[in-house]
């Protein structure tokens, strides 16, 4: 499998209430040179979390160790800028499952999906509810149910359905990239072949 399932999972989450965050912040250029998948977490919003002398800031979200878990929780308009597939690559490389906002640009949102991360996108009034429970409270739970596409509050009980692409559902919910789903059905191919063939 090209990632590891994604089920129902409940975490704690990591606040990133800033707008507008691109995906130069998200991974700066100068760290695009790998072509692997693997290490580009550890570069993760590298101009916010360490400063030009490469001491950590302590103040940044991803540095406070209050803040822990699966999901990200990002503020409206997250992933624009460039198409770099590696901004995705990169939250997913660091531990993140799923990042949630009220809006991701497009391209971002695809990338997202083509590499196992879950966007979920949900209403900007509950967004604010989720921030809100973190400062409450920064170990507090919230439940992502995809197969139900429902994401929940632990603490209060309030819940948000969010979209998803169907396929990219079913990849999600079984570990599979593009790659991999075409290998899951190659005897449906064969035999759609076949049958063309026939009727050729």
């Amino acid at each position: 499998m090209a990632y590891n399932k994604f089920t129902t999972i409940t975490s704690s989450a990591v606040p990133l209430s800033i707008e507008n965050v691109d995906t130069d912040q998200i991974i700066p250029a100068r760290f695009l040179k790998a072509v692997e998948r693997k290490g580009f977490g550890d570069n993760l919003f590298r101009d916010w979390r360490y400063s030009n002398e490469g001491t950590i800031k302590a103040d940044f979200p991803l540095n406070n160790s209050k803040y822990s878990g699966k999901i990200l929780v990002a503020g409206k308009n997250f992933g624009s800028g460039s198409s770099r597939e590696h901004a995705a690559w990169a939250i997913y490389d660091y531990g993140f499952s799923q990042v949630v906002s009220s809006f991701f640009a497009d391209i971002f949102k695809g990338n997202a999906l083509n590499n196992g991360l879950l966007p979920v996108v949900v209403h900007a009034n509950f967004l604010q509810k989720i921030f809100n429970a973190i400062e409450n409270d920064p170990k507090a739970k919230f439940k992502v149910d995809l197969a139900k596409q429902l994401f929940t509050i632990s603490s209060t009980g309030e819940s948000a359905e969010f979209e998803i692409n169907q396929y990219k559902k079913h990849c999600l919910q079984n570990g599979l990239d593009d790659i991999d789903y075409l290998v899951e059905i190659k005897d449906e191919i064969v035999e759609f072949e076949k049958t063309t063939m026939i009727n050729c």
